[in-house]
């Protein structure tokens, strides 16, 4: 197994070609569908898949100081926006704050894994987070602004740190962005975006096999301790997860913590 077969399948998982260039919504939601899940406008220094490389359609992409200027980061953020209005796929900030896609069919395992079950929001929620809860479910949607009145929140980085909160555990989403006449998200909860798919309950231990699974078939191949990094979390759990890949013939261990597809072997 050399590294640059890997890389070659990365090229086409991650869209890092030329002609697999993402250039509208529709491409962007194929990819999502496809991997499983996405980082938004990450770089090549992140080492994980996003919609700014696949706009870019190289490998060693890295984002330049002047942003606002430059035509893949504009055309990656205007493909973000209208992914998440769309609404067909899952967006929010999760694992280590990081904004994320996830497919429909993976937004049961990632809950599993990150989600709170309302009867555990007294004593796994910060009092800030729970009052943003208390004003979506009475208003169902809000904008950040909103927000900052509505829950008696004094200043806009406890208020930012809230909500943020709140998305990592898979209970607010944003569905819209307006630009006029001020920068502003505006939010809902996510069992109001994605019902079906919340109201779905798998064990952790599926949760994590099956995210193991779309990792690997993202990366080819990988490492537990890569994987676990990745999404926070436990190395023994990651190693359990991969090793029933392995049960399954889904992956082949290749080293001490180190996992490939048969198919590149």
């Amino acid at each position: 197994m050399h590294s640059a077969e890997i890389e070659q399948y990365r090229d086409k998982k991650w869209r890092r070609e030329e002609h697999l260039r993402l250039k509208t919504a529709n491409d962007v939601e194929e990819m999502i569908n496809d991997l499983g899940f996405c980082l938004t406008l990450t770089d090549s220094r992140t080492n994980f898949p996003s919609v700014y490389i696949g706009v870019c359609g190289r490998r060693d992409v890295v984002s330049p100081k002047n942003v606002q200027k430059d035509e893949e980061c504009s055309l990656a953020w205007v493909l973000k926006d209208k992914v998440m209005r769309r609404g067909n796929v899952y967006y929010s900030k999760l694992s280590k704050g990081r904004a994320t896609f996830v497919s429909r069919r993976m937004i049961p395992y990632f809950h599993a894994i990150y989600g709170i079950p309302r009867s555990k929001e007294p004593e796994k929620l910060s009092p800030g987070a729970r009052r943003i809860l208390k004003v979506l479910r009475k208003e169902w949607e809000a904008a950040t602004s909103d927000l900052r009145e509505d829950a008696g929140f004094e200043d806009r980085k406890s208020l930012t740190n809230a909500i943020e909160e709140l998305q990592k555990s898979m209970k607010v989403v944003a569905y819209e962005v307006v630009y006029q006449p001020r920068f502003s998200y505006l939010w809902t909860l996510a069992e109001a975006r994605f019902p079906e798919e919340l109201a779905v309950r798998v064990s952790r231990e599926k949760a994590l096999v099956e995210i193991s699974r779309a990792y690997l078939h993202a990366y080819g191949m990988t490492m537990k301790s890569e994987f676990s990094r990745a999404f926070g979390l436990d190395r023994k759990e990651a190693g359990k997860a991969f090793q029933r890949l392995v049960d399954e013939e889904c992956a082949i261990r290749v080293d001490e913590g180190v996992y490939v597809l048969p198919e590149l072997i």
